[in-house]
């Protein structure tokens, strides 16, 4: 009850008063205020919205909650009621639930687990949005107990049709990565089929993953390197910069360091130098490039820089600051000059962007002045530039000062020093003292101009302005006398402890040079000592010590006042170095070893300062990195490789590209071979030659060389008594229609008897010579005889392990390619149903794959339909009908079948061209009584035709259908299925493919082509005691992962 009403109190209920109304005080109670109170109605209608049936109402709610977090509002209360409409079928509303969910499936983890499931549906989505959103979301689930299903997700999004989920797919990898770094291995293998991608859209996203996943596996960049700087300009700008940086990398591994005849000229030399010393190291410079070999640039750096040089055009600041890292870090010396005018562009852009490249100009102009120096007014100072600007823009002023424009950039500083700003007058000061320390020609004009500024009245100029003077007199003091009599008598005026400390550093160090006017200066600061600062006092400790030394008469006794002073002082640092000086300068009556070298210890030479850039050494770091915009090594920097000594091996990046038409001359070769052993004329063969050759160009070209058959009909009739093969009775199905139509009845009926012949006369070479003797009298028979010469493979499918007798030449012509010897066994062919008998009133059908090539087209499947009347009456005019096909797919119709009786069947061929896809091809099938509605779906191994290749073409078609196009997976092979015969009979049992001879005992390889547009299918065993690894290659990526869940599927079940 207690907590009923302490509920109940929060709950915006009035309470009770003496009054009878709550009201006034309600007003007066400062309690009520909303922020003392808790709401517990909160987004009460949005979740009232989410629950509403209406699509209308979940939209805008969705809508509103998306806004809440794009505002940074905390919308994490709403993650129950949002997670609910994941199934919502409405489009819109789903999109806008994945993002919520994208944001919010961390935090709220337990919640999306429950909601996996549902994930995994969406990512078969037919929409390919949807599926990336689902995989975006799976991938913020940070839990390790779903690690497999995201490697599973994220396998299958990679082989995605749409380019955008694969590039969802590559973002996903890093996530994964992070959150189960054992997964590497595997996903380095999914990072290789996206490095293969040629989509431009996937290929940054790929290069962002290899780089956190695994960078040193610089390896699989060696065969893509060239395809990704000819797709650099078409990539997206995020992709860009990732890409070019990646290269900047590779780039300083595979070749030479195109400036390695440069590097003498960019050490760093004296300020003053003798010019007899610079002509002599000149001369040794230029006998060393004599010597050298002249350098040649590597093909494919030029390319890598050819292809970034547009990219200095970029409206993307990022892509020109990288394209202008990679010309820094990569490009001749001669050739970095075409990135000035692009940087300077970037200077028109935001203050955070003009700082940025500010940064980098910095570094680059401190190793090569002459890379900015035409364009020297565009660092001038404007006044609305921020101070962090100037500062930058005075370095590279000073470092791209010469002798040839030191006067012009004096005159800008001499407007700068004037400027309210006391931290940049003071920073240009500076910038005039490193000036004048770089050019001996300007450095008495420069002290002349910091002596005039000692009677400013900006403390801080004046201050700055005796520090850098103090500098430049360390480096010839013995000119500039009057300077530091000049300074001394202004050591009353100046306040600044830094200038009075280095004032007073000043006269003792050069006490000499002024005699007369230091133990003054001494018995001044004497007086002041105890209001002094602490840098100040020190130095008069330091001043009395080295007057002590060098003029003792006048000055022991105020060096022992100042040293009683000092002994006594509040800083611990004052009272150590009074003690310390004491026992070195008065050291008493016992005295002291190094009293003996009091002089030489205070009274040294010492060197003189070098002021140097700020920027010289963060050209350690890569330009453009946060490292050096920082100047430190921050988390997850890589650092820059040294250039090799000599260049690695080129021809890692060779990709070779076959031509269709090289293997012509190997065919026209062995023409006199074939003559003897064809069952063809002279223009049959050739004919049948060239189809072959050009029937791996496209489809035009096989469409191109039907006709040409279809033209030589009548020389094909001529020479029938010659025919064996089912190859070339394709080219005659347009002219022998009728006659073929009128004998369909026949010749099913003969089939059923020729069926056993194979199986009676297992040897091929005998029977083919027997088939090559018959004489068809009529084109049925005709049609009879080409079934009996492929062994009538529609009802048994012969292994070939070599597909004719001339195999030494590679590809072999379609005839004896489709022309399988008997090697390993005989495979049944399976039946499939087509049409029940209670579904088709007493007409059941049933289709089997004959693995022949069709009568009616070489792009059709040959399928052969066996229709059974189990009923009581005879049905008549059966035929096909209607036929609803997907784009691309084509039916060669039957004849019409007049009557079967009772108990009887009749077998007909029909020839379909799937397209190459596993899409199923829909028609009717017509009697006089009634329609049925069928639909024929072929699998994957059923669109193949046998393409009889050699070992060495086999392994080179393979390495150029690598990557996004290859597709393997690991088997465990039981006993039964550990021997070739198996594993054969295994592999044609799902693919009409044919085996290829090779030396390897643990490698079966297979070859085959689809039907319909003759892509090249390769299938590779590699057999390890136990288990193997199948690998299959086919540029059409969904009939390669089709058919390697196939066989996988089928070794598992045998």
């Amino acid at each position: 009850m207690a907590g009923n009403g302490f509920q109940s109190s929060y709950a915006n209920d009035k309470p009770p008063s003496s009054t009878g109304s709550g009201e006034a005080e309600m007003s007066t109670d400062p309690a009520s205020s909303s922020f003392f109170t808790s709401d517990f109605k909160r987004h009460e209608d949005l979740k009232t919205m989410l629950d509403s049936n209406k699509d209308a109402q979940k939209l805008e709610a969705m809508k509103r909650i998306v806004g809440m977090v794009a505002k940074g509002k905390d919308a994490s209360e709403l993650f129950p009621a949002v997670v609910k409409n994941v199934v919502a079928k409405n489009l819109e509303i789903k999109k806008l639930v994945y993002v919520y969910l994208t944001r919010y499936a961390e935090e709220q983890q337990d919640l999306a687990l429950l909601s996996i499931s549902t994930f995994q549906r969406a990512l078969r989505d037919p929409n390919q949005l949807i599926r990336a959103s689902a995989l975006r979301v799976l991938s913020s689930i940070r839990v390790s107990v779903i690690t497999p299903i995201m490697m599973l997700a994220i396998k299958e999004a990679v082989m995605d049709m749409s380019p955008y989920v694969r590039k969802t797919a590559a973002h996903a990898i890093p996530k994964l990565y992070s959150l189960d770094p054992e997964t590497k291995e595997q996903l380095i293998e999914v990072i290789e089929r996206l490095l293969g991608d040629k989509t431009t859209l996937v290929a940054g996203s790929a290069i962002q993953a290899f780089e956190e996943v695994c960078p040193e596996r610089i390896d699989l960049i060696h065969k893509n390197y060239r395809k990704l700087c000819n797709l650099l300009v078409d990539v997206e700008e995020w992709g860009q910069v990732v890409i070019i940086n990646m290269l900047t990398r590779y780039c300083r591994t595979q070749f030479v360091n195109p400036n390695l005849d440069d590097m003498g000229e960019e050490e760093d030399k004296p300020f003053y130098e003798d010019s007899e010393k610079e002509d002599s190291e000149e001369e040794k410079e230029d006998d060393m490039k004599n010597k050298k070999a002249p350098y040649i640039m590597d093909p494919d750096h030029r390319l890598l820089l050819r292809q970034a040089k547009p990219l200095l055009n970029s409206r993307n600041a990022a892509v020109v600051m990288a394209v202008g890292q990679l010309y820094h870090h990569c490009a001749p010396k001669a050739e970095t000059g075409v990135m000035s005018k692009a940087l300077i562009r970037l200077l028109r852009s935001q203050k955070e962007i003009q700082y940025v490249v500010l940064s980098n100009v910095a570094t680059m102009t401190s190793r090569r002045k002459g890379m900015f120096e035409p364009y020297l007014k565009s660092f001038y100072i404007r006044s609305s530039d921020p101070l962090h600007i100037k500062l930058l823009k005075l370095e590279i002023l000073t470092n791209l000062a010469t002798e040839t424009n030191i006067s012009t950039i004096l005159r800008e500083f001499q407007t700068y020093v004037t400027s309210p700003d006391k931290d940049f007058a003071a920073a240009t000061i500076q910038a005039i003292g490193r000036s004048a320390s770089s050019i001996a020609e300007v450095t008495d004009t420069c002290l002349n101009g910091l002596v005039h500024l000692m009677s400013n009245r900006d403390e801080s100029v004046v201050a700055e302005s005796v520090v850098v003077i103090k500098k430049l007199l360390q480096m010839r003091p013995s000119e500039h006398k009057d300077i530091i009599v000049h300074m001394a008598k202004m050591v009353d005026k100046i306040t600044v402890p830094m200038a009075r400390a280095s004032i007073l550093w000043l006269i003792g160090e050069y006490s000499e040079r002024v005699p007369k006017i230091a133990p003054d200066v001494l018995r001044k600061m004497a007086k002041t000592f105890i209001t002094e600062e602490d840098i100040v006092k020190l130095q008069i400790l330091n001043l009395a010590a080295k007057l002590c030394i060098t003029n003792p008469k006048q000055c022991k006794l105020l060096c022992q006042y100042v040293f009683n002073l000092a002994k006594y002082d509040q800083n611990y640092d004052i009272r150590d170095r009074s003690r310390f000086l004491r026992q070195l300068i008065l050291p008493g009556e016992n005295g002291s070893v190094l009293a003996k070298y009091a002089k030489k210890i205070f009274l040294s030479t010492k060197p003189a300062p070098v002021l140097a850039s700020k920027f010289k050494d963060r050209d350690l770091y890569q330009l453009g990195t946060l490292s050096h915009l920082l100047n430190i090594k921050c988390h997850g920097y890589q650092e820059l490789p040294e250039w090799p000594e000599s260049a690695p091996d080129s021809s890692v990046r060779n990709v070779e590209v076959v031509m269709p038409w090289v293997e012509k001359p190997q065919h026209s070769q062995q023409k006199k071979k074939k003559e003897s052993k064809s069952f063809y004329s002279e223009s049959e063969s050739s004919e049948e030659e060239e189809s072959s050759n050009s029937s791996d160009d496209n489809d035009d070209s096989s469409d191109e060389n039907s006709d040409s058959d279809a033209e030589n009909s009548d020389s094909d009739k001529q020479s029938s008594k010659k025919q064996s093969s089912s190859e070339d009775s394709s080219s005659d199905s347009d002219s022998d229609s009728d006659s073929s139509d009128s004998s369909e009845e026949d010749s099913s009926d003969d089939s059923d008897k020729v069926i056993k012949k194979p199986a009676a006369k297992p040897e091929v070479k005998s029977k083919s010579k027997k088939v090559v003797e018959t004489k068809p009298k009529s084109n049925a028979d005709l049609l009879l005889d080409l079934d009996d010469s492929n062994f009538n493979i529609s009802s048994v499918i012969i292994v070939g392990g070599v597909a004719s007798n001339d195999t030494s030449t590679g590809a072999t012509p379609a005839g004896n390619m489709l022309t399988p010897t008997l090697a390993s066994g005989i495979i049944e062919s399976k039946s499939y149903e087509l049409l029940n008998r209670i579904t088709g009133s007493g007409l059941s059908i049933n289709y089997k794959f004959t693995r022949t090539v069709s009568v009616f087209s070489p792009k059709m499947v040959s399928i052969e339909l066996m229709f059974t009347n189990s009923g009581d009456e005879p049905l008549t005019n059966i035929k096909l009908g209607e036929k609803k096909l997907q784009t691309g797919m084509e039916i060669q119709e039957f004849s019409e079948i007049g009557s079967i009786a009772p108990g009887m069947r009749s077998t007909v061929l029909i020839g379909i061209n799937f397209n190459d896809t596993t899409q199923p091809a829909k028609f009717d099938i017509c009697t006089a009584q009634q329609k049925h509605s069928v639909s024929i779906s072929a699998p994957v191994g059923e669109i193949i035709q046998p393409y009889s290749l050699i070992d060495s073409e086999f392994t080179s078609q393979q390495g150029k259908l690598s990557g996004m196009n290859e597709n393997s997976g690991k088997i465990t092979l039981t006993k039964d299925n550990q021997d070739a015969k198996s594993i054969c009979m295994c592999v044609h049992s799902v693919a009409n493919v044919i085996q290829v001879p090779g030396s390897n005992e643990n490698v079966y390889r297979f070859s085959g082509k689809t039907v319909a547009s003759g892509t090249l299918v390769l299938i590779s065993v590699t057999v390890n005691d136990s288990s193997a690894k199948l690998t299959v290659n086919c540029e059409k990526m969904v009939i390669g992962t089709m058919l390697l869940k196939d066989l996988k599927n089928y070794f598992e079940s045998v």
